[in-house]
């Protein structure tokens, strides 16, 4: 069965909860949001969590994408944070200014996905038609495939993406455009996956992007596109094979979940964790992501007992991290 829920039912399970919380002692409940790409991971580490608890302890994982997940963890609102990028500069002097220490833990890699809709002739795209596509100069001027390469069709392009707070719209166009958060503003935006899933599979000249989970949840609706990182470069379709074999680039990316030190102190909260990671390479491959390899498991594990704090990535935006690149940081952690 999918992990994968429509997000405004599981808005309203995460809303249950929250409301039935008077009657959950404070420490039985864990609260995690931030990411929609993560989420169908959490979810299904939350959901899996709870069944082995028999209702003893209750975790709720909202949707509010990964800045606005980071807003909250630093604000101490919840415990855990839920990311599709690494923390910022910015975020981790909020988090500093509060009081907040967490723990940076990679979950898994994802292979952000272009689609279009499955009657689109578009057979391949290189990065530099994206950018052409999406850079801020682009509003208003670019409204037709054909604007984008004469060889396209004499069709409408309608585009759909991440909101602003999105981690996945800060990689996306940092990868594509060169700049986190430079993007044209007349698209179709949502935190919401599912809506930007819908759109494109309505709307015969729609292009859009997100998680890769997403986009194998809904395969029959939608048209991945190969993408072509340079001139004389082979197309290359977003799968695990060639996120592991480091192909599938400047699109493929580690996601996380950062956790607030303070909160790991309770039992709870460290069980969950350590059964997150534990069940983690069969959950992603569940849900459609891909599992890293069980050596950083393990090592992320050790992260975790030994309580390493902070984050590996310094702060900056990081495009193009490769597995080996990932394993490289966590062993200098």
């Amino acid at each position: 069965m999918s992990k994968i829920r429509m997000t405004s039912a599981a808005l309203l399970v995460a809303g249950a909860f929250s409301l039935s919380t008077a009657a959950v002692h404070a420490e039985s409940l864990i609260k995690i949001d931030g990411s929609s790409t993560v989420y169908p991971i959490t979810e299904a580490v939350a959901e899996d969590f709870q069944a082995s608890k028999k209702g003893d302890v209750k975790v709720t994982v909202g949707i509010s994408g990964t800045g606005g997940g980071f807003k909250k963890f630093c604000r101490g609102e919840i415990d855990i944070s839920n990311a599709s990028r690494p923390i910022t500069t910015k975020e981790m002097d909020e988090c500093k200014k509060a009081g907040i220490s967490y723990l940076e833990l990679p979950v898994a890699y994802d292979a952000l996905t272009v689609v279009v809709n499955p009657s689109s002739p578009i057979k391949a795209l290189t990065v530099a038609q994206l950018k052409k596509m999406w850079a801020p100069e682009a509003q208003g001027a670019v409204s037709n495939w054909n604007q984008v390469d004469t060889s396209f069709p004499d069709m409408p392009l309608k585009l759909y993406g991440a909101g602003s707070e999105s981690g996945t719209f800060d990689y996306f166009t940092e990868a594509i455009v060169g700049k986190p958060k430079s993007s044209r503003g007349d698209y179709t935006a949502s935190e919401d996956d599912n809506v930007l899933v819908q759109g494109v599979s309505r709307d015969k000249g729609g292009l859009g992007y997100f998680g890769y989970a997403y986009y194998a949840e809904n395969s029959k609706k939608l048209k991945a596109v190969p993408i072509i990182a340079k001139d004389g470069a082979p197309a290359v379709m977003p799968s695990a094979e060639n996120v592991i074999n480091g192909s599938y680039q400047p699109l493929s990316r580690p996601i996380f979940i950062y956790v607030n030190a303070k909160a790991l102190d309770r039992a709870e909260v460290k069980e969950l964790v350590n059964f997150y990671l534990t069940n983690a390479p069969k959950l992603v491959k569940e849900v459609k992501y891909i599992p890293l390899p069980d050596k950083a498991y393990g090592m992320i594990k050790e992260h975790v007992a030994k309580k390493k704090l902070g984050t590996v990535f310094g702060g900056d935006p990081k495009v193009g991290v490769k597995i080996e690149d990932l394993l490289a940081l966590e062993a200098k952690m």
